[in-house]
């Protein structure tokens, strides 16, 4: 078994860690940048093939690893769009079924989630697959020191052809998936209802970051179940990410990555989300966002 981690500029997708932990520390990582993105994985990793290969083409790379990969009976990659997109694209390659949405990978089985998350389907693996992992969080820091030395891998001359990007729109925060978000400004019952999360929206946009939410917010209604971060919810790993009102249930933090900032605010100075901050705030979350809301605006 054998995990694929596609990189765009030496990034790393997210779920990344969690394709290769499965794979028990075997990858190929292929993409831009290639060594640094390895140098980031959190995960131990016994065996590293690395396939510098440019920009992001799904259908070159996947026929040009054919070769590499066919003698693998499993295949895992991460569950970003990238890693979903590649991962078809290697399954009809390589003329196998694709397993995509799996929470458990083995040489013998997947477990596939469906329906949200509520039902768990248990699969035996009797033919060689391509399989894409659902993204969680794995917690460590790089460990690029005892990685062993790559193998260089080449991608052999083939006849695909990958669609022409004409152009690439700017990513929209407000609609961009939680996973891929660098910022993030989240909301739990500390903040308050419907008015202040509406409030929290703005200052999102205006901070240019995404909006996420606990559990009991989504399970309100009061923002979606795709604003959901933690173990029910989306797996994030953002370069900032900061929390209003929000406790710090391990529910939530297994949700999240090692972002590089955390700015928590709430009454409580105990919480696990405050001892968790880097930048923790004791203060009311709803009149903080409102000062907050009212200090950008002028300045706009």
């Amino acid at each position: 078994m054998i995990a694929v981690v596609p990189v765009r500029g030496g990034r790393l997708p997210v779920g990344a860690d969690a394709a290769v932990a499965e794979a028990r520390g075997r990858v190929l990582v292929i993409g831009e940048e290639v060594l640094a993105a390895a140098a980031a994985l959190r995960v131990e990793v016994r065996e590293l093939r690395a396939c510098e290969a440019g920009p992001f083409a799904p259908a070159t790379w996947a026929a040009g690893l054919v070769g590499d990969l066919e003698d693998e009976a499993v295949i895992v990659l991460p569950g970003s769009p990238d890693g979903r997109d590649l991962a078809g694209r290697l399954a009809g390659e390589l003329g196998r079924a694709c397993h995509a949405w799996c929470t458990e990978v083995s040489e013998t089985h997947a477990v596939i989630t469906r329906h949200d998350g509520v039902v768990s389907v248990r699969l035996p693996l009797d033919r060689p697959v391509v399989t894409t992992l659902v993204p969680h969080a794995v917690a460590g820091s790089p460990v690029a020191s005892r990685a062993p030395a790559p193998v260089i891998v080449a991608l052999r001359a083939n006849a695909s052809r990958d669609a022409t990007v004409l152009e690439v729109d700017e990513a929209d925060p407000a609609a961009l998936d939680l996973g891929d978000a660098t910022r993030i400004i989240a909301g739990g019952v500390g903040l308050g209802g419907p008015e202040e999360f509406d409030v929290l929206a703005e200052v999102a946009a205006r901070l240019g970051a995404s909006v996420g939410a606990t559990r009991p917010i989504t399970d309100r209604g009061i923002i979606g179940h795709e604003r959901q971060i933690g173990t029910t919810g989306v797996t994030v790993d953002p370069t900032l990410y900061v929390a209003l009102g929000i406790s710090g249930a391990v529910q939530h933090t297994a949700g999240l990555g090692s972002p590089a900032r955390i700015v928590a605010v709430n009454t409580d100075a105990a919480c696990p989300m405050m001892t968790m901050a880097d930048l923790a705030i004791v203060a009311d979350a709803a009149a903080t966002l409102r000062a907050l809301a009212r200090r950008l605006a002028e300045a706009s």
